[in-house]
């Protein structure tokens, strides 16, 4: 049955449809030797290009993709997107890895990765709902005022951002640690979030992504998912596809 080459190349695990999107309007993927149209149809059996290299589309990997999970340390110095070729993972069985919860590059800790193009793109969807906690140093003591700041919601120009819980860690003073945790605001509002309640932060670690935890990993150091760990990111991307398209 023809699938619109979107879906086609993401669970082929070439990348997550946003991704081809973008390379399709860039001119990067042809069909056959033509310019690939976002959109178009494809029957699997095609000579797909990406950068003039062929991207191989078995049967057997369309119709029953078997993708791999990854958790990874990244350390602070380096990027935490789509840029994985940057960083030291193993290869995995087909495919390229994804990264399905992107870090900025001042924030170290967990990412999350696949060869799962389509689970990529759910999870990365704004409705997606996925617990993110964060280990945080922090200048001083969060107040109990401050903390009720952050859980009401501090209005940023993204819109409203809240925290879900905050907990405090160890260490006191210019050492203090607190463990924050996000659902629904993305990463990147966290910063702006402590600085509007007036918190002077200097360190920010993920050290969660729903069901993955960083556990005993060092930096730079990677292990695969647990079954159920994996299990769990398919249940919050078909929760999210599920409000996408009003079903829930």
């Amino acid at each position: 049955m023809p699938e619109r080459i979107q879906k086609i190349l993401a669970n082929a695990g070439i990348g997550s449809r946003r991704s081809i999107e973008r390379w399709v309007a860039e001119g990067r993927i042809t069909v056959d030797g033509r310019v690939a149209k976002l959109g178009e149809q494809l029957q699997g059996r095609e000579r797909v290009c990406l950068d003039g290299k062929p991207v191989r589309l078995t049967a057997a990997k369309l119709a029953r993709p078997q993708h791999d999970f990854l958790a990874y340390y990244k350390p602070g110095a380096t990027r935490g997107t789509e840029e994985t070729a940057a960083l030291k993972l193993p290869r995995p069985r087909h495919g390229r890895w994804i990264d399905v919860s992107p870090l900025d590059r001042n924030t170290s800790g967990l990412i999350v990765l696949t060869t799962d193009g389509e689970l990529a793109s759910r999870l990365a969807h704004p409705s997606a709902v996925v617990a993110r906690e964060y280990a945080v140093r922090v200048l001083g003591e969060v107040s109990p005022q401050q903390q009720q700041q952050l859980e009401e919601g501090i209005t940023l120009d993204t819109g409203l951002a809240k925290i879900e819980s905050l907990e405090v860690g160890k260490g006191s003073g210019s050492n203090a640690w607190y463990h924050i945790t996000l659902r629904e605001a993305r990463h990147r509002d966290l910063r702006p979030m402590l600085a509007a309640v007036g918190l002077a932060i200097s360190r920010v670690i993920r050290v969660r992504y729903d069901t993955v935890a960083l556990g005993e990993l060092f930096r730079g150091a990677s292990r695969a998912l647990a079954p159920s760990e994996a299990k769990s990111l398919y249940a919050i991307a078909e929760a999210t596809a599920r409000r996408r398209t009003g079903t829930a």
